[in-house]
């Protein structure tokens, strides 16, 4: 899934978490959304891997879209580079570059797609 264009957020000021750190609990208040500009993110659910995601995707960006708590525990699988998106900086990033809100819901609908085919057992 690491081959969405998040190429607009370059030149933004990144986080950086050493392999092993928690970017976010289950249940925490969600303020930001995340692309991944180098290393790997594992989601979690409980004790279960839900995904590894590569650079050149986001995370977190549910919660932020439906104004909920974290679904989800976000731990650095290696050492990662993140690029944080706000609130508002997402709603102007989606309402001003079309490109961008296009890539969120390819993200988005390939997630959909993948849990779909897992539930079904087509994995």
């Amino acid at each position: 899934m690491a081959d969405v264009d998040f190429k607009i957020l370059e030149g933004a000021e990144a986080r950086s978490y050493a392999a092993g750190d928690v970017i976010f609990r289950q249940g925490d208040p969600a303020e930001e959304l995340f692309v991944i500009r180098s290393g790997k993110v594992t989601i979690r659910f409980g004790d279960r891997v839900i995904e590894t995601l590569e650079e050149h995707t986001i995370f977190g960006e549910m919660a932020l879209l439906e104004d909920e708590s974290r679904s989800a525990t976000a731990v650095a699988a290696s050492d990662v580079e993140l690029v944080p998106i706000g609130r508002k900086q997402f709603l102007f990033l989606v309402s001003e570059t079309p490109h961008f809100a296009i890539n969120v819901m390819r993200v988005l609908a390939r997630r959909l797609r993948a849990e779909t085919r897992a539930m079904r057992g087509l994995g």
